[in-house]
């Protein structure tokens, strides 16, 4: 990793913690408590924020998987699977949080309410999409099993938004703010997408490392004599040592 890159993650990270700060600053002290709810309406502004990007991550998986079933290269499949973790990530906080406002304001951890059992299908429908990448050995099999899947999978998200406004649910469809707390709402987005984004990138980058170094293995293997062995602390040695019996091809690592 070069030093540019180092630079730019620890200033991304840097200022994702400082504003997740002044986030928690200005809830704490700063918004004051909803007049019917209470304290406990103050999840809304890490529930909402999280629930956008959660439907961010699964747009991006959308369009990498479109992405690699045009053009068949494997940096899209990496950016989908990055986001895929992601959401799945960010959909199990918006779950858990939920929970904790529901059983405050309706007295009820869970209810099947529509929005609610939509949330929950796509929080399935994403784990499913990772047990399958790991469930297929192939490369490219993989990829376009992972790509047709997630293309069908994203349908959930316009349900999860547009379910609480065409069925009768107990979910809110809007919840009214002061100026303070569309403020404390807006500082919160800040920070949860610069996090969401970060840890994208983050792993889109680990994802393209890896591919290279198992290119990298295969080049090697293929450069060696017949019967001859691989040196121990080589890319071919590290990827034999990991279980990686079939590396990438340098062909199949596409930039």
């Amino acid at each position: 990793m070069s030093t540019k890159t180092t630079t730019i993650i620890t200033t991304w990270t840097v200022l994702t913690v400082a504003l997740f700060a002044a986030a928690l600053a200005m809830l704490a002290f700063y918004t004051p408590n909803e007049s019917t709810m209470g304290a406990i309406q103050k999840i809304f502004y890490i529930h909402l924020p999280v629930a956008i990007n959660t439907f961010l991550a699964c747009l991006v998986v959308f369009i990498a998987s479109v992405g690699y079933l045009w053009q068949r290269k494997t940096f899209w499949d990496d950016l989908a699977s990055s986001a895929a973790k992601v959401a799945v990530i960010l959909c199990t906080i918006v779950l858990v949080t939920g929970m904790f406002w529901a059983k405050g304001a309706w007295g009820q951890w869970w209810t099947w309410s529509p929005r609610l059992t939509f949330s929950l299908m796509l929080w399935l429908l994403y784990v499913v999409y990772l047990i399958i990448r790991n469930s297929v050995d192939s490369s490219q099999r993989r990829a376009v099993i992972s790509a047709v899947y997630a293309v069908i999978a994203f349908l959930d998200v316009p349900l999860v938004y547009l379910s609480s406004r065409l069925m009768d649910d107990i979910h809110p469809q809007s919840v009214s703010l002061d100026p303070q707390m569309k403020l404390t709402l807006m500082m919160w987005f800040l920070p949860v997408t610069l996090a969401a984004a970060g840890m994208i990138v983050l792993r889109y980058m680990l994802a393209r490392q890896q591919a290279a170094a198992s290119a990298t293995a295969a080049a090697e293997a293929e450069a060696l004599p017949k019967g001859a062995q691989i040196a121990p602390g080589s890319p071919a040695w590290h990827s034999l040592l990991t279980g990686n019996s079939a590396p990438k091809t340098p062909a199949e690592v596409q930039k």
